[in-house]
């Protein structure tokens, strides 16, 4: 079963909602989500929040943030959950930032990066995770979305509620 129709499957037993915000997944994550029949019953809202002033309006993310940490870090990627958490009600909040490439990226930030968060049950987790530089651009994003939807299914299945 792939990691959608799994994390779909949790969602349904689980009368759970999610709703996305992404940035280097470009609605990638979204797709996946809604690919899955009876989707429309979870899925509840879904952003691309690309640009920092998405970032900002949509999601709440502070300039602060955007300025001193970057769109691509750990600060973004927890203010992009509790933001969207807040501006869609959702149970699940699950968001992407990164640098899908094969440009940009720094030593510091360098391409293959991304931070994934989670907000569910009032906790929000963020997760690293640097994929090889050299990945080609739409290979990334389906890696990045793939970790995402795993990522979301193994915070989930590992609170108590099942």
């Amino acid at each position: 079963m792939k990691p959608e129709e799994e994390l779909g499957k949790f969602l349904t037993e689980n009368h759970l909602t999610i709703a996305t915000a992404e940035s280097c997944t470009g609605g990638l994550l979204s797709s996946k989500l809604t690919d899955v029949s009876g989707s429309s019953e979870y899925v509840k809202l879904n952003f691309v929040t690309y640009a920092n002033e998405a970032k900002h309006q949509i999601l709440n993310v502070s300039w602060d943030i955007l300025n001193n940490f970057g769109a691509v870090s750990e600060q973004c990627a927890q203010a992009m959950a509790e933001g969207l958490q807040k501006a869609t009600n959702c149970d699940v909040a699950l968001c992407t930032t990164g640098i899908a490439g094969p440009t940009g990226g720094t030593k510091e930030k360098p391409v293959g990066l991304i931070y994934i968060s989670i907000k569910y049950k009032n906790i929000v987790t963020v997760k690293e995770i640097k994929l090889p530089p050299n990945t080609p651009r739409i290979k990334m994003k389906e890696e990045f979305a793939n970790h995402a939807l795993k990522f979301a299914l193994s915070i989930l299945t590992s609170d108590k509620l099942c």
